[in-house]
């Protein structure tokens, strides 16, 4: 079940990835570029923080192949995806919570700290994001008050916790999914965001 919500998120995450690509007018090399890091960055980022190698893309280029594949595919249908805002919010919503669960999964193989363990399921959920924002010259997304990372902590914290209780596997990622995700979708539908650090020195003086 996992595996094949990992390969519908990030074809999503890469297709989303192109369009960013577009509104900042790169070739197709940059929409390849942009939509790789996006969909790939966060499980990398974490598989060389926490030493697990070979690296996702590495032990499966064909991975490589799907992003690139949707990312290029998105630059003829652009104008029809991009009026599918909701369908790509709830598919990135999706593949958060995914990436999430299998974030903490690598870490729980390599038997590390439950601490840890929920931190790398937030590192697989949310620096893909980070790294497409910061090369589209964007303020990232997840520094901006949205429910995010957040919703990567609570996606991961369930799934440990239920695994702990040993709870079904299957049961407790379903269950962790649909909370994440529908968290996800009702921070977007009602505006949640997280508390905001305001700090002017003109109102000190």
């Amino acid at each position: 079940m996992l595996l094949i919500a990992f390969y519908i998120a990030i074809t999503a995450e890469a297709m989303t990835a192109a369009l960013a690509a577009g509104r900042r007018n790169m070739d197709w090399f940059g929409v390849c570029l942009i939509a790789c890091v996006t969909a790939l960055g966060g499980g990398s980022m974490r598989d060389v923080l926490i030493g697990h190698y070979p690296l996702t893309w590495v032990a499966n280029p064909y991975l490589l192949l799907l992003v690139c594949g949707a990312a290029l595919l998105t630059i003829p249908l652009a104008r029809v995806v991009d009026r599918l805002k909701w369908p790509f919010l709830a598919l990135d919503a999706f593949g958060l919570v995914v990436f999430s669960i299998i974030g903490c999964n690598i870490a729980m193989e390599l038997d590390l700290h439950p601490m840890i363990i929920i931190v790398s399921g937030i590192i697989t959920g949310i620096v893909g994001g980070i790294l497409r924002d910061v090369l589209c010259n964007d303020i990232p997304l997840v520094f901006q008050g949205e429910l995010y990372a957040t919703v990567s902590l609570i996606t991961g914290a369930l799934y440990y916790a239920g695994l702990m209780l040993n709870f079904s596997p299957d049961l407790t990622a379903a269950v962790a999914i649909a909370v994440g995700f529908t968290l996800r979708m009702l921070a977007l539908t009602l505006k949640w965001e997280m508390p905001r650090f305001v700090y002017d020195r003109q109102m000190r003086k």
